[in-house]
């Protein structure tokens, strides 16, 4: 059995996004209710993220933008942008706190300490760009992890799967121009942020770095395993990277209400998700030596995500 590491913190519920808002607190809250009632959690590696210096943060975002956020909620909190991406007091250390979960496991994983490690983290990150949050994100957590494992641990190749619902546009342009960070995404198309076309594929050096499998509202299994084993298998075994991440969104379950409101849901189901872990797995133990870093995003219907965190856990224990 795969040894995992398990990161979160009960501060993560101290971060409100505004008054019946989908990202809400219930839903890292409901995961430390349920899994600790499985037969899994004894399993499980438990690590105490801390909080991330803000020089973390500059390496993928703006200065000027941090202080923006920083400043923001020492005023009490606001919405950055247009989108419903909302801070309260606590939302800049929380938000610390969630990169800091995914550099400790990024230290975990490297050192031996864990053969991977998913953390349940809030808020997510995928959307957040270098200079301005947006989806619900502020700082982008996976984006953040990747550079901290090459500047701090000289790992040279990185690999991230994004397998939310939405496309993860802030993570693509983070890394629109580098060959060394390899970006694949499986999405809902058109979606919400109506990104992620076949044709996006990088530029520059980077350009065939990125690399795009979106689906059409209604997909389900048999769809996401067909891009998984025909698009991204051979992908990853060209670029062969020294870590692996998973943007580990849970809204393309089919009861996820935020698709659900467009009549654009995904027909994933909780156990779905552990066949999809087991291939990213298996992709990373032949070449990655098995080093993957799992960071929670999306998943807006409490009872399915908590379903589906349990089987992509056991899909890493695997």
């Amino acid at each position: 059995m795969a040894q995992v590491a398990y990161l979160s913190h009960p501060d993560y519920e101290l971060h409100v996004q505004g008054a019946g808002h989908p990202e809400r607190p219930a839903r890292v809250r409901a995961l430390r209710e349920h899994l600790p009632k499985t037969d899994i959690w004894s399993k499980l590696t438990h690590l105490t993220p801390g909080i991330a210096p803000v020089e973390t943060l500059d390496l993928v975002h703006d200065r000027s933008y941090i202080d923006f956020v920083k400043e923001l909620c020492e005023r009490g909190g606001g919405y950055v942008g247009r989108d419903w991406t909302g801070t309260v007091q606590e939302s800049f250390v929380v938000a610390r706190r969630a990169v800091g979960a995914v550099t400790r496991a990024v230290d975990a994983v490297l050192a031996g300490e864990a053969d991977s490690a998913f953390c349940a983290i809030r808020p997510p990150g995928h959307h957040a760009l270098r200079d301005r949050g947006m989806g619900f994100c502020l700082f982008n957590n996976v984006a953040l992890g990747a550079r901290y494992a090459q500047r701090r641990h000289g790992v040279e190749r990185v690999f991230i799967v994004d397998w939310d619902y939405h496309h993860g546009n802030g993570t693509q342009a983070l890394f629109w121009t580098d060959p060394t960070v390899f970006f694949f995404s499986v999405h809902c198309y058109p979606a919400w942020p109506y990104t992620g076309r076949q044709d996006e594929v990088g530029a520059g050096a980077g350009k065939g770095a990125t690399l795009n499998a979106p689906l059409p509202p209604g997909a389900g299994r048999d769809e996401y395993l067909a891009v998984f084993d025909d698009v991204l298998r051979p992908a990853f075994e060209r670029f062969r990277p020294d870590l692996v991440f998973i943007s580990a969104g849970f809204d393309a379950h089919a009861e996820d209400p935020v698709p659900r409101q467009s009549r654009k849901n995904m027909k994933l189901a909780a156990e779905d998700f552990r066949a999809l872990t087991e291939r990213v797995r298996e992709l990373a133990e032949g070449s990655a030596r098995g080093r993957l870093v799992s960071v929670l995003e999306g998943g807006y219907h409490l009872p399915s995500l908590v379903r589906s965190v349990e089987e992509h856990l056991r899909g890493l224990l695997a």
